[in-house]
C-alpha cells in the first residue's frame, strides 16, 4: 500500500525553541560544525488503493487544515512513497 508523507516545519521567520535547545545540546557535546537545528513534524498517511489526484488533493487539504497551523507553520512537502520503496527501519 502506498504512503503519503507530509512534512511540516515552523515558518522560517519564527523562533524554534525546540531547535534552539537541540542546537545548544549539540554544541555542548562538541558538535561545533552543526550550528542550527529546526524541528518539524512528519505525518505518514497510508492509502488503501491507488493514489489519485483526488486523494492527493484531499491530503493537501488535510495538511493545510489539520496537520499544520498556517499561522506558524508551512507544509513543506507532500510525497508519495510506495511501501516497497520505503527504506528499512534502522
Amino acid at each position: 500500500m502506498p504512503t503519503i508523507v507530509v512534512e511540516v516545519m515552523p515558518k522560517a521567520e519564527l523562533l524554534d525553541p525546540q531547535g534552539k535547545a537541540v542546537a545548544g545540546a549539540l554544541a555542548r557535546l562538541g558538535q561545533k560544525q552543526l550550528t542550527d537545528v529546526r524541528i518539524g513534524k512528519r505525518f505518514e498517511v497510508t492509502v488503501e488503493g491507488e493514489v489519485t489526484d483526488g486523494v492527493l488533493a484531499d491530503v493537501r487539504r488535510l495538511a493545510d487544515d489539520m496537520f499544520s497551523n498556517s499561522v506558524i507553520e508551512d507544509v513543506v512537502s507532500i510525497t508519495v512513497v510506495d511501501s516497497a520503496d520505503a527504506p528499512d527501519a534502522v
